[in-house]
């Protein structure tokens, strides 16, 4: 049979390198790096190897199953719809809209289709009970970012390629190939920052980033708001260097009063760190080309809201924000921020609502996630009965997941739209299959806005798959036919329905098309402007040249909050709070190269070696602990206890433990065969949904309080709260 090579794209990270895919009739046989996309140059890590493997997945669920009385059933589409607009329908006519909610997982940012649709079916369902993975994830980097320079979206990213000094705070680029930094073959851009000068990672852990850095300082949990306090007291101390931005800032008066409010003494016995450390800090991002990028372990915490705010500020007080080599912004030639259409009206917007139960604020027309289980189980008006999934697995990815997964079993319809039959879906009255990624069109408007490099790359679909037949579907369509079910079920008129239906005779690539015409690089400035069809005839994808300073053209507020007054209101929090407990062991997560969330572990060329799922533990608390390596302990937390084995390393800082994030497939009724044979254990069986970021209301996922004992004989695979987890 001819082999044929097709350029293409990984999906599964925000780093969107180029690949190649050889396939023989329609089965792949291969993927490897593109050496001509100008962006990746050949790089790939192991996961985009298994994007063939989620394609033939035995597996993966291939048309509509319905929950019966013995298990799941196949059903048609028609029939599927059909039952879930009725049922909403009428829970929504009966108990209002907001009885209806849903929650959007990450892999829907990966898909040109969700992006471009899924958004329009959240409008039309109408509740204000959305969730999503932005509240266990970057809400405080976004949340700054609405704040400070006009829009959500609007979030810098360092320049790697031509920083000489690099500070990394609570991220592990080597392994997540960025997060908020779209940056193929990463590993090679931070080794060549520590070759030309200066690279330090500040973590609880001694991560695979920190061992390629020139210097490592390990941070006790929770505490890098106090750090970037010190840093922004000293860089004010020694006078500010506002660069190009002087003359468009406010707020520098607020800000000196928030750094005269801590003594770096103070921020040493939060921090670990001493005090000749931060200075030494705040001196080197005083270089001319110096970047300070934090993460998620600055981010879900219980002071990260302020922690985005401060990694933000702190650059600007420094003179690295919008300069080359410094925290800059992309130009994408498709403009989330501005779309067709769209006003260059602020999008400011924070705590407009507040969830019902306990009264966490809306953002972005979002409620934090934490608190979805509160929502489903608190009866009274408002109470969520009904719940779309899509693309998510919120019982691994959201705190407290045992109890949410408890909570979903009390809901009158629960609708997953997925690939496989998760841990979530088990519990689903439907589970609607999505065409898997290899099957789709894809351009990566999300991460376009946040690569190191203005970049554009169009790919059309490896294996193209009709997705309107018996099986899978793509989910642009999905989420269009419920839409304008909906509509016909809630008697909506002609003109609305048409409106709303005008999207589906455009299709994906038609919206893609419009918004390349009217982006910044598009037609619509230019006759040599890119568009979807210059973009066709160059597969690998096209580069359009280093960030350049732009961030008084692309803010709408067209000048920089350095003090937005609900930021610096979140600081009463951090600094009333309560000295911490130097005896308390803190939990803390991590990633994994091979892992994608919770989603990658089918894959078998991913599971090969040595278990992944293990306790990291400092030889001192191990000791203290009776704790043997390879041997077994119980964790435990104010919500749960989980057994896993113990891994003894010096790369973790006394007094934190690491268990790393996405696991936990002992449970029963779930599709992934591979899996199960992997199962591992949770970290957010221990993870505490009542502990949210108080400003943000961001997930507390890192600095949880916990408690490990041995275990000195065997025990049962998986407990939590004593109950063995894989009957449930």
């Amino acid at each position: 049979m001819e082999q044929r090579r097709v350029a293409a794209a990984c999906t599964l990270c925000e780093a969107i390198c180029g690949i190649r895919v050889d396939i023989e009739g329609q089965q792949v046989v291969g993927i490897r790096g593109d050496p001509d996309d100008p962006f990746s140059k050949g790089h790939i890590c192991p996961k985009a190897t298994a994007l063939g493997d989620i394609q033939h997945d035995p597996d993966r669920v291939r048309r509509p199953l319905r929950r019966t009385s013995t298990g799941f059933e196949e059903v048609s589409w028609s029939e599927a719809l059909g039952d879930i607009v009725a049922r909403t329908h009428a829970l929504q006519s009966e108990h209002g809209r907001d009885s209806v909610a849903a929650y959007v997982g990450n892999p829907a940012v990966h898909n040109l289709g969700s992006m471009l649709y899924v958004p329009d079916f959240l409008r039309t369902l109408g509740s204000r009970n959305t969730y999503s993975a932005t509240s266990l994830d970057q809400l405080p980097h976004m949340l700054a970012a609405a704040q400070m320079f006009g829009h959500p979206l609007l979030m810098p990213v360092p320049d790697v390629d031509r920083c000489d000094v690099m500070v990394i705070l609570g991220g592990n680029p080597v392994v997540s190939n960025g997060s908020i930094m779209t940056a193929p073959g990463i590993r090679g851009r931070l080794d060549a920052i520590a070759a030309r000068g200066r690279l330090v990672v500040v973590d609880p852990r001694r991560t695979e980033t920190a061992a390629r850095a020139t210097e490592h300082h390990f941070i006790r949990p929770g505490t890098d708001a106090w750090l970037l306090l010190g840093l922004l007291q000293v860089l004010l101390d020694d006078g500010p260097d506002w660069g190009p931005l002087a003359g468009h800032v406010d707020g520098v008066e607020v800000l000196h009063q928030v750094a005269g409010r801590v003594r770096l003494a103070d921020v040493s016995a939060h921090t670990g760190i001493d005090e000749d450390t931060v200075r030494s800090l705040a001196a080197a991002l005083r270089s001319e080309r110096a970047v300070l990028y934090g993460r998620l372990g600055a981010c879900a915490q219980r002071s990260g809201g302020v922690s985005g705010w401060l990694l933000y500020a702190v650059n600007a007080v420094a003179g690295n924000l919008d300069r080359p080599g410094g925290l800059m912004f992309t130009q994408p030639a498709v403009d989330p921020v501005y779309p067709p259409g769209a006003s260059r009206k602020p999008r400011t917007g924070f705590a407009r609502w507040r969830s019902r139960v306990r009264g966490l604020p809306e953002f972005s027309g979002e409620l934090p996630t934490s608190t979805l289980s509160d929502e489903i189980e608190t009866p009274g008006e408002g109470q969520v009965r009904g719940l779309f999934v899509w693309s998510g697995n919120p019982v691994l990815s959201a705190p407290n997941g045992t109890r949410l997964e408890r909570a979903l079993e009390q809901l009158e319809l629960l609708v997953s739209v997925d690939l496989y039959v998760n841990e979530t879906a088990r519990r689903a009255d439907y589970v609607l299959p999505a065409v898997p990624p290899l099957g789709r069109d894809h351009y990566d408007v999300a991460f376009h806005a946040l690569a190191v490099r203005n970049t554009a790359k169009f790919v059309a679909a490896p294996l193209p798959t009709p997705g309107d037949g018996d099986e899978e579907r793509h989910d642009w369509r999905i989420a269009q036919e419920l839409m304008e079910r909906l509509l016909r079920a809630r008697g909506a008129g002609v003109r609305q329905r048409l409106s709303r239906a005008s999207k589906r005779w455009l299709g994906p690539r038609g919206q893609l098309r419009l918004g390349l015409r009217l982006g910044p690089w598009g037609h619509w400035h230019g006759l040599s402007g890119i568009t979807l069809g210059a973009l066709r005839s160059q597969p690998s994808g096209v580069d359009l040249g280093p960030l350049q300073p732009c961030v008084l053209e692309r803010s709408p507020l067209q000048r920089l909050q350095l003090a937005p007054p609900q930021l610096v209101a979140g600081l009463d929090d951090l600094l009333g709070g309560p000295a911490a407990d130097a005896s308390q062991l803190l939990l803390i997560g991590r990633r994994d190269l091979r892992s994608a969330n919770s989603w990658l572990h089918n894959a078998p060329r991913l599971m090969k070696g040595k278990s992944r799922c293990t306790l990291l533990v400092h030889p001192d608390d191990a000791a203290a602990r009776g704790l043997q390596a390879a041997g077994e302990a119980v964790v435990r937390s104010r919500v749960g206890e989980v057994q896993v084995p113990v891994e003894i390393t010096d790369a973790i800082m006394p007094g934190v433990v690491s268990l790393p994030h996405g696991w936990g497939h002992h449970r029963s009724g779930v599709s992934w065969t591979t899996a199960a044979k992997h199962a591992g254990h949770s970290v957010n069986d221990l993870t505490d949904d009542a502990e949210v970021d108080p400003l943000s209301g961001n997930a507390v996922l890192n600095g949880v309080p916990v408690e490990v004992q041995a275990i000195a004989g065997p025990r049962s695979m998986a407990t939590i709260n004593g109950v063995d987890c894989r009957d449930q």
